[in-house]
């Protein structure tokens, strides 16, 4: 299958389909228009909400980020005691879940499985992480927070349906600038 969409399934279980493929397997048939731009995405994503409660097919749309940014922020400086403290903390949760699923099937004093299981994680979890810390030899002593950003959030729509969002975005736009308290009478 050439030109196959190969990515996987959504949240609602359908095969992504990008606006403009009837069935899913030949993105790009139709050509899109860009009907809004905005500088944040939370107002695209009002946008394209805007246009669903409005009974807009929005199967037959797509947010597109432009002019993407990496952005890594620093969030402090990792040390071997603060690797296996992280470790521990990693160790421990896996201790507990190997602890409970042991104490499902314990006869007796199961919070002690529980427990040992618990330290156990939480002993080898320290112990790997300062070593692989250790392992590093200092070329990464800082823990960091990696986003990808956006300059600018473009509403994207099948050209067959440029008009119609149009028209619904110029309403929501409209609504936004009307007065509190003044109605549509």
């Amino acid at each position: 299958m050439t030109g196959g969409n190969n990515l996987p399934a959504g949240p609602s279980g359908d095969q992504f389909r990008a606006p403009g493929s009837e069935d899913g397997t030949t993105p790009g048939q139709q050509a899109t228009v860009t009907v809004a731009a905005y500088q944040e995405y939370q107002s695209a994503q009002y946008a394209v909400d805007f246009l669903s409660d409005n009974g807009f097919p929005v199967e037959r749309a797509a947010i597109v980020g432009t002019d993407l940014t990496l952005v890594e922020t620093v969030l402090g400086r990792m040390t071997t005691g603060r690797a296996a403290l992280a470790g521990a903390a990693t160790g421990a949760w896996f201790g507990l879940f190997i602890g409970l699923l042991f104490g499902i099937f314990t006869v007796g004093n199961w919070w002690a499985v529980i427990l040992v299981g618990l330290a156990i994680g939480a002993v080898w979890g320290a112990i790997f992480g300062a070593i692989a810390h250790a392992m590093t030899g200092g070329r990464r002593d800082f823990t960091s927070a990696s986003s990808l950003r956006a300059n600018q959030y473009a509403v994207n729509v099948d050209a067959t349906f440029a008009d119609q969002a149009r028209q619904l975005i110029g309403r929501m736009n409209w609504q936004a600038q009307r007065p509190a308290g003044a109605t549509g009478q």
